[in-house]
């Protein structure tokens, strides 16, 4: 039997794992609204954790008075910067020299990990050794929360309020994207991008101005996900384990499964961080089992998109030009 504690532990996990996940969703349900399918989201994700990381190592390396908002200036402009330069690789790739856009999302991959591996060894080299990254003061910021200080708020509130900031702005992230998507004009025209580029381009429309600026801003918020992973999860160090890119590639399945809706994606993410720590908790299980456990996400995944493509409602259809290059020319 699971105790008590140990729920409130999975329930705990779930939504730190979700927050990275939710991250990388919106960012790139952001992106394929415009109709640019990106599946650089694991590097862009590493791009993000790396370049906040190495930012607040060093201010902070040898600074014996760090101050905590430049800590956190710091490190989030690295992050969301590096990882929309990641966005802009793509695009320029895809969208001015149209590359394939599978091939580059992959490719992108790869470089990102790649990139970020190679500079997370070498501050683990400067600062003494791997698990010697010292950047206290960043951490300590991501990682405050309001239950650390009023513990007596109880189970309720542990649940609640034990994390960081950067929970909850996931959440407030995806509500404005629904809003933004929905009910303004810039949104809409995002939209008519993503859904015909040509109808979209004849209306007036600039769609490269579009696809760029989406794409872009989209891949810097993924990358918060990968600066929230590296700041919180893991206490603001470098581990070289893949666990990040395992994260993007749910991030992508979850754009799926919350049929391209930032507001299913909040409640999406969470699930499929319970279901990526429950194995932990199930007594009993053999190694075998637990890498069908870890299948899960991946599985309800291919269920969901069994049923949206069954019941072919429009509304949980991805936009109809996703993945296809746009020729002016063609129009």
């Amino acid at each position: 039997m699971i105790s008590g504690t140990q729920i409130i532990q999975l329930l705990q996990s779930a939504v730190v794992f979700g927050t990275v996940i939710m991250f990388g969703a919106i960012g790139e349900i952001l992106t394929e609204k415009s109709g640019n399918l990106n599946l650089g989201v694991p590097g862009i994700m590493y791009l993000g954790g790396i370049a906040g990381l190495a930012a607040s190592f060093f201010y902070e390396f040898n600074n014996p008075d760090p101050s905590p908002v430049i800590c956190l200036i710091l490190s989030f402009a690295a992050a969301f910067l590096a990882s929309a330069l990641g966005g802009l690789l793509y695009s320029f790739l895809t969208i001015t020299l149209r590359a394939n856009q599978n091939v580059t999302g992959l490719t992108l991959t790869i470089f990102g990990s790649g990139v970020a591996n190679f500079f997370g060894g070498s501050l683990n080299t400067m600062a003494g050794g791997v698990g010697q990254i010292s950047v206290a003061t960043t951490s300590g910021i991501y990682r405050a929360n309001i239950y650390n200080k009023v513990p007596s708020l109880g189970t309720a509130g542990s649940l609640l309020l034990s994390y960081g900031f950067m929970v909850y702005l996931a959440i407030v992230v995806a509500v404005l994207m629904a809003w933004f998507l929905n009910r303004t004009r810039t949104g809409l025209n995002l939209r008519a991008v993503g859904e015909n580029p040509a109808t979209a381009d004849a209306a007036g429309i600039n769609v490269t101005r579009y696809k760029y600026a989406a794409t872009c801003i989209g891949a810097g918020i993924s990358g918060m996900g990968g600066l929230y992973y590296t700041m919180d999860y893991i206490k603001g160090t470098w581990a070289n384990d893949g666990t990040i890119e395992a994260l993007g590639w749910l991030a992508v399945a979850l754009v799926i499964f919350a049929t391209w809706k930032s507001l299913n994606a909040i409640w999406g993410s969470y699930l499929f961080g319970l279901l990526s720590w429950m194995y932990f908790y199930v007594p009993g299980l053999t190694r075998s089992s637990q890498e069908l456990f870890k299948m899960l996400p991946y599985l309800v995944t291919i269920l969901v998109l069994i049923a949206i493509s069954l019941r072919k409602k429009r509304e949980n259809q991805p936009p109809a030009s996703l993945g296809l290059p746009y020729f002016r020319e063609e129009r």
